[in-house]
């Protein structure tokens, strides 16, 4: 099974985003891939062996999904790694640039159902979305 790495970088410290990234109130607002898309629900329990499921529908609800999964490694504020409900391996890391930059780079084994463009398009909108969200969210 290939692999599809996908990343963006954050001008905000590394523990701003990863709050951001972790908690569910924050999710629903950024975990979607394009705008006729929305994360209605998110559920993340953050241990090694917690389960998180996130639904992801269509606004007009012509379609939903849940993707869901099971932590496997957690080394706070650094890496999170899963495996998804279909058995695929995902990596996330959090590298701190400076006191107010996080690099976070996601490494995710591919499906056979999309292409493999397709995949890196929406998880690296996903990741662009996560970064406008988190970076808008602060300013006053």
């Amino acid at each position: 099974m290939s692999t599809i790495t996908v990343e963006v970088v954050v001008k905000l410290p590394v523990e701003t985003v990863w709050q951001s990234w972790t908690t569910p109130q924050d999710i629903i607002h950024w975990n979607h891939a394009s705008t006729d898309w929305h994360c209605p629900k998110a559920e993340n329990n953050l241990v090694v062996g917690g389960r998180f499921s996130y639904t992801m529908a269509a606004k007009d609800g012509s379609n939903s999904f849940n993707f869901s999964g099971t932590y496997t490694q957690i080394d706070n504020l650094k890496e999170i790694n899963y495996e998804l409900d279909d058995k695929r391996q995902v990596q996330i890391i959090f590298e701190r640039q400076s006191e107010n930059s996080t690099k976070i780079i996601e490494i995710f084994e591919t499906e056979s159902e999309n292409s493999e463009k397709l995949q890196r398009d929406g998880w690296q909108a996903i990741l662009n979305n996560f970064k406008n969200y988190t970076e808008n969210k602060l300013k006053v």
